[in-house]
């Protein structure tokens, strides 16, 4: 069996967290056993869909890497298929027309109310052989009315549900356009699916479309229902929380590689194993570790993570991601820029990219003014010989390499009898304008040695003043 898995977001709100680790479940697990990710769009409310809610889930997944090998499919370009199926169950009689108002639906489940019963469609229309005139019916699926549907769950375990407690479902409105769950399991059956991950919320819809899955004379693929992600206080994940879009997260400054790291390990595990690579997931990734309690989400963690993805990555392929975040602060990065190099000297001393780009201003740069506490005390008077020392031996220098900085200013300093840091302090704050960055030696590096001399020129002319 060729395994063939689906991630079917709706695009009535945001791709959040939640979405995303679904999805990466789904290509995890297709990828390991060398099948096919499919991603399916499923905009049949169409009030709520939104090209601009598509664009986020396209772009989203675009930036996460997660390719699908087929599509996007879009429902609503699909509905030409599902009255062929419902015009075939009404043939058939697994469906049928119900010409109940909502007055009539409404009467029925107070009484079922009064009696202390499940609220649930009766039936009465199931058998009906004549049509009530003015009326535009629904269709409803003939339900089993008897028996039982088990769910196998690969997460959850064998969950059994009553045929009895479970009504003749709506299929298609009276407005002519079918409904979610008979699109989902026309989809499923056409693109051949084998495994549906999903979230638990999903579970209760799952007995009726297998009933309907059995309906179209196939067995149902494997389900898997994955539990929740909740808030950091054990609440329902909301916006608060970051159940927002998930190029929130690029805009925060966070890799892919990072996200969807710490979504894997959001309900699975692998030892006591915290960093993976997606090619080591990819390898290890199985659905039967995953865990069946809900997971709390821990932005510190995140954070951690991500941090760990910085250090550990080529320098290289963060390069377009700090690009990206520089040219939002509106600081013009040339395609020459050292961008690698600022990378690999900032990485260890940033969380996120967000943070290292605003940390990294001054490469691009030339500070404006200088941070008032560090002038103060680091651009005076009697800084100002040290400086001019500085730049005669910096100007001298036959290569401009991080271990001859190195050693020009260490020598100036041993001259001095003082420390390096009677030395490098200075320069740092003419070069950066402020009392931090990456060590003395790297950062002059990366500047060149043009930048360099100027911004130290200008530095003495504030110090002389």
């Amino acid at each position: 069996m060729t395994v063939r898995t689906r991630f079917a977001p709706s695009p009535t709100g945001l791709l959040h967290i939640g979405g995303v680790r679904t999805a990466l479940f789904c290509w995890l697990y297709s990828r390991r056993h060398g099948g096919t990710f499919i991603l399916r769009i499923e905009d049949t409310d169409r009030e709520r869909s939104t090209p601009e809610a598509v664009q986020v889930i396209l772009d989203g997944m675009k930036w996460l890497g997660l390719d699908a090998g087929e599509g996007p499919f879009y429902q609503s370009q699909r509905y030409p298929r599902y009255r062929e199926v419902i015009q075939q169950w009404l043939g058939e009689g697994k469906a049928y027309h119900c010409y109940c108002s909502k007055e009539e639906l409404e009467q029925m489940r107070n009484a079922q109310l009064a009696r202390k019963e499940k609220p649930r469609y009766d039936g009465r229309c199931r058998n009906l052989s004549t049509p009530r005139e003015g009326v535009t019916p629904v269709v409803r699926f003939k339900n089993p009315v008897d028996g039982v549907v088990i769910v196998d769950d690969a997460v959850h375990g064998k969950v059994v549900f009553q045929n009895v407690e479970l009504d003749d479902l709506i299929i298609e409105r009276s407005d002519g356009n079918p409904t979610y769950n008979f699109c989902v399991v026309v989809d499923d059956y056409d693109m051949q699916v084998t495994h549906v991950i999903r979230g638990d919320d999903h579970l209760n819809n799952t007995p009726r479309q297998m009933n309907m899955l059995r309906a179209m004379g196939v067995e149902p693929p494997v389900y898997a229902h994955l539990p929740m992600i909740l808030g950091p206080d054990g609440t329902k994940l909301s916006k608060r929380h970051g159940a927002v879009s998930v190029l929130y997260y690029r805009e925060e400054g966070y890799l892919p590689e990072a996200l969807l790291n710490y979504l894997a390990r959001l309900g699975w595990s692998h030892g006591d194993q915290e960093i993976f690579s997606l090619e080591e997931m990819t390898a290890l990734f199985d659905i039967a570790d995953v865990n069946k309690s809900a997971s709390a989400i821990n932005p510190d963690k995140l954070a951690w993570i991500n941090q760990q993805h910085l250090m550990r990555l080529p320098p290289e392929s963060v390069v377009p991601e700090l690009r990206w975040q520089l040219e939002r602060l509106g600081i013009a990065v040339g395609e020459d820029a050292p961008l690698a190099a600022v990378i690999e000297a900032q990485r260890e001393r940033s969380k996120t990219l967000k943070e290292m780009a605003a940390a990294s201003r001054f490469f691009f740069e030339a500070p404006a003014v200088y941070e008032d506490k560090a002038a103060r005390k680091h651009l005076t008077a009697e800084t100002a010989p040290v400086l001019e020392q500085t730049r005669e031996a910096l100007a001298r220098l036959a290569d401009w390499t991080a271990s001859a900085v190195h050693g020009a200013i260490q020598a100036l300093a041993d001259a001095g009898g003082s420390g390096l840091g009677k030395v490098a302090q200075p320069v740092r704050v003419a070069v950066s304008g402020g009392s931090v960055s990456p060590p003395i030696d790297q950062t002059l590096e990366i500047l060149g040695r043009d930048q360099t001399l100027v911004r130290i020129d200008r530095a003495i002319e504030f110090a002389r003043r």
